[in-house]
């Protein structure tokens, strides 16, 4: 399978994942997010969903959550210390590397993850990225950092209806930490870092809107 039909294959899974309501269980519950997680079909972990809304058109909350070098997203997410562009294969599908810092009182190391990414728009007005592990040549492990691996992942920005400044943020992660961490440190960690995502996706918004 190539890059891009390794891509298209998970913006497949996340419309599945977006329509299949079974399984689900909610772990963490706030006022801005839900998440929830069921067992993986992929690799021997979970699949973790955050269902939020953000109080913005999309195209603003889009701005901020894109997978481009230099965007918004390294300022405002700490879970993403660099995103590199390892090669645009087109103008929807690229290979990127993102880095991750050290998490949980440095009990995570820092990571790096290497995916083909697609970013692709629906005729609703929903936008997406579109996430899955690949080996590249140029980007074999690096030292200092754990490889990790992210099995088909991505976030759906998606309109409400009669409700223009308002955005329903989906997102999937399935992420194999590599290394040897405990279950229990996994288990914990994605449900309060989804909540953390969501908190800090709608300050960064806020700050955009003043613009």
């Amino acid at each position: 399978m190539d890059y891009k039909e390794k891509a298209e294959s998970v913006s497949d899974c996340l419309l599945g994942f977006r329509r299949d309501g079974f399984g689900w269980k909610i772990c963490r519950k706030t006022n801005s997010v839900s998440v929830s997680w069921r067992p993986s079909s992929e690799f021997p972990g979970n699949i973790y969903k955050g269902d939020g809304i953000i109080s913005s058109h999309p195209d603003k909350v889009w701005e901020c959550l894109k997978p481009v070098p230099g965007g918004l997203r390294v300022q405002w997410d700490n879970n993403v210390k660099k995103f590199e562009l390892l090669e645009q294969i087109s103008e929807d599908y690229s290979v990127c590397r993102t880095v991750t810092p050290s998490a949980m009182m440095g009990i995570i190391a820092p990571r790096d993850f290497v995916d083909v990414v697609l970013v692709k728009q629906y005729e609703d007005g929903s936008i997406s990225s579109n996430a899955m592990n690949v080996v590249h040549p140029s980007c074999p492990p690096q030292p200092g950092f754990v490889r990790g691996f992210n099995h088909a992942c991505g976030c759906i920005c998606v309109p409400v209806s009669g409700e223009p400044n308002k955005t329903q943020v989906l997102s999937f992660f399935q992420t194999d930490l590599g290394g040897l961490l405990p279950r229990s440190v996994v288990d914990s960690f994605f449900p309060s870092s989804m909540v953390e995502f969501y908190s800090n996706l709608n300050k960064a918004v806020r700050s955009l809107n003043d613009l």
